[in-house]
């Protein structure tokens, strides 16, 4: 009976233990943060958030993609805790796509799109009939074809939603352009390497990431007023009031943060943070 009892008792104790450990791993996982993020400069700001986070207990571990549809699978498996290269027009038509249930934690910075040229210095030498490289990727044509509006080089279809426009929503072509959108983003910037078409607009990561400076190199840039495309850190609609994201956000908004990205870009990206 004796021993019965004591058998009783340790396997009691050690459930308890179990229990303990398991409860201390819990809290300690809860101080990892895992965010999928675009190289440049994504993950050279997170990686100056950092020290800022580790300073609130939390452990920043950055998982790096040169894609636009893997950091939202990642995200949507749990993979990572949120995400960080995405713009919220982008967002949308993810979600609208794949029925992904995130949601924006908060802004952090903005990325000109830029218009490259090896051939020209300047919009206005662009030529007759000029070919203008694209992205293939269509959330991307929006934001290039209002920028190209907002230059006075194209006219879009009045009313139309413009982060939404497409090539058939041009309405006047002065210079009867020729537009090509069979370019993957991340490739752009070997198109311009290799001297192809007569313009290129680039998305500002993959410039920064190719060791282009768009404030130099560009022949000229997106404007960042009223600017809907701010990059921002997307996670799980459930994720969004944790204490851990909240920290993460903060960290990015940061006066720190925001002197780095001045400091370190020069233009090329700008602080979105109030």
């Amino acid at each position: 009976m004796k021993k019965l009892l004591l058998t009783t008792i340790l396997s009691a104790t050690a459930l308890f233990a179990v229990a303990c450990g398991g409860g201390e791993t819990g809290e300690g996982e809860d101080k990892v943060i895992k965010v999928g993020a675009s190289p440049v400069p994504h993950a050279e700001i997170l990686e100056e958030a950092k020290p800022l986070l580790e300073e609130k207990g939390y452990e920043l571990k950055i998982e790096e993609f040169t894609d636009y549809v893997l950091p939202n699978k990642a995200l949507q498996e749990k993979d990572i805790d949120a995400n960080y290269f995405q713009h919220v027009p982008y967002l949308e038509a993810q979600k609208a796509e794949h029925g992904y249930d995130f949601v924006s934690a908060g802004g952090i910075h903005i990325e000109p799109i830029g218009v490259y040229s090896k051939k020209y210095k300047s919009l206005d030498e662009l030529p007759e009939g000029a070919t203008i490289i694209m992205s293939s990727s269509v959330a991307d044509h929006g934001r290039m074809l209002s920028m190209l509006e907002e230059k006075g080089l194209i006219k879009l279809k009045e009313g139309v939603n413009k982060t939404e426009a497409t090539l058939d929503d041009i309405a006047e072509n002065p210079k009867n352009f020729e537009f090509k959108a069979d370019v993957e983003a991340p490739f752009l910037t070997k198109a311009y390497e290799n001297n192809e078409g007569d313009a290129i607009l680039i998305n500002g990561n993959f410039a920064l990431d190719a060791d282009l400076d768009p404030s130099k190199d560009a022949i000229a840039l997106e404007s960042p007023t009223d600017n809907p495309y701010v990059n921002l850190v997307a996670v799980r609609s459930e994720d969004a009031e944790s204490e851990k994201i909240k920290a993460l956000v903060e960290a990015l908004q940061s006066n720190e943060i925001q002197q780095f990205i001045e400091e370190k870009y020069q233009g090329s990206v700008i602080s979105a943070a109030e």
